[in-house]
C-alpha cells in the first residue's frame, strides 16, 4: 500500500526526533529514501524565512510534520504561552508554504491533547469539537486542533491534499527521559530506576517513590513503531484532512500503570500519590475503528512487551552514560 511512496521527495520535521527517526525508517522500507530533514540548529520553523529556506531545500512532494513543542503535565503547566505560539506558527508557515509551492501532500501529526477536557470515551473523531481542551495542555491542545481546521480549509479553498492524525500518548526507546519535560510512563520507568539504585546503595532498604496526582485518570498509550507505521500508511493512502485517530483502545489507569511499570523495573517500596499536584484529564480511550477501516491498521505491540523494551532502553542508556558495564 505504500508503494506510491516510492522516489517522492520527503520532507519530515522533526524527523531526528523520537517519532521521527522511527518515520524515516519506515519510509526507507517502501522506497522513499533519504526524506530531508530539517534540523532545528538551522531552521526556525516559527519563522516564515526559514521556513521557505527549508522547500528551496528539499523541493518536497510530500510534507510530514512532526516538529513540535511538547513535554507533559508539569512543562505545559509551565510554558503555555510557547507551546501556544511555536505549535500555531510551525504549523500555519509550513501548511501556508505548502500551498505557494504547490506541495502534493500536508500530513499534520495532531494530539489526544486536542479532545474536549470531558469528551465522550472512546473518543470519537465527531466529537472533537464538542467542547475545550483540559486546562493544564489547552494552549497546546487548540494550537494542534486549529493546524487541522487550517487544513480543511486548504483542502476546500486551494485542493491542498491533507491528512490529519490524532495519537495517544506514545512511547517507546529514545523518548525524553528529562524530568522537566518527560511524559508519564519516561518519567515513572526514570523515578523507579532511580529509586531501585538508591535502595541498593541504602543500608535502609526500600525508598518511597511520589507521583503526581490521585493515579485515578486513565491513559492510552501507542508504542512509537506502530504509531510510525500508521504516519506512512496515511501518507500513503488519504487525502483528506478528516481527523484520524490513532491508538489502540485500550485505558489503564495511572495507578495500575504505575504499580506495572514498578514490577518491571523491580521497585518493591513505597508508592505515595501527592493529590495537591494535577492530574490532567479524567479518562483517554480513543474509538480506533476509522483507522482500521480507512487503512486496514491496528497497533501490534504488546503494552508490556513494549514497557519492557523502553525499560530495558533506558537502563541501558544509564549504564553508557555513567561508564558501567553490568
Amino acid at each position: 500500500m505504500t508503494e506510491s511512496l516510492a522516489g517522492k521527495r520527503i520532507c519530515v520535521t522533526g524527523g531526528a526526533g523520537f517519532l521521527g527517526r522511527r518515520v524515516c525508517a519506515e519510509l526507507g522500507k517502501c522506497g522513499a529514501d533519504d526524506p530531508f530533514v530539517p534540523r532545528s540548529s538551522e531552521f526556525d520553523l516559527t519563522q516564515p524565512g526559514d521556513v521557505v529556506r527549508v522547500f528551496e531545500q528539499a523541493r518536497p512532494d510530500v510534507i510530514i510534520h512532526l516538529a513540535a513543542e511538547v513535554g507533559g503535565i508539569g512543562a505545559n503547566r509551565a510554558s503555555p504561552g510557547r507551546f501556544f505560539y511555536a505549535n500555531m506558527a510551525m504549523g500555519l508557515n509550513l501548511i501556508e508554504e505548502a500551498r505557494r509551492r504547490g506541495v502534493e501532500k500536508f500530513v499534520q501529526v495532531g494530539t489526544v491533547c486536542a479532545y474536549p477536557e470531558d469528551c465522550e470515551v472512546p473518543f470519537r473523531e465527531e466529537s472533537l469539537w464538542d467542547g475545550f481542551p483540559e486546562e493544564t495542555n489547552a494552549p497546546y491542545g487548540v494550537a494542534k486542533r486549529a493546524l487541522g481546521v487550517m487544513l480543511a480549509g486548504y483542502k476546500q479553498q486551494y485542493g491542498l491534499n491533507g491528512v490529519c492524525l490524532l495519537p495517544v500518548n506514545l512511547y517507546g526507546p529514545g523518548d525524553s527521559f528529562d524530568p522537566k519535560t518527560s511524559h508519564v510512563i519516561p518519567a515513572l520507568i526514570r523515578k523507579f530506576c532511580d529509586a531501585v539504585d538508591a535502595a541498593a546503595r541504602s543500608e535502609a532498604g526500600s525508598t518511597s517513590v511520589t507521583l503526581w496526582g490521585s493515579g485515578e485518570v486513565s491513559r492510552e498509550f501507542l508504542y512509537v513503531d506502530d504509531a510510525a507505521k500508521a504516519i506512512v500508511l496515511a501518507t500513503a493512502m488519504l487525502d483528506d484532512p478528516q481527523p484520524i485517530n490513532l491508538g489502540t483502545g485500550c485505558e489503564i489507569t495511572i495507578a495500575d500503570l504505575a504499580a506495572q511499570v514498578a514490577r518491571i523495573c523491580g521497585y518493591t517500596g513505597e508508592i505515595v500519590w501527592d493529590a495537591t499536584q494535577p492530574s490532567g484529564q479524567p479518562r483517554r480511550r480513543l474509538d480506533t475503528s476509522k483507522a482500521a477501516s480507512l487503512l486496514s491498521w491496528r497497533a501490534e505491540t504488546d503494552f508490556e512487551i513494549g514497557l519492557r523494551t523502553t525499560i530495558e532502553w533506558w537502563r541501558s542508556q544509564r549504564r553508557q552514560m555513567s561508564g558501567v558495564v553490568s
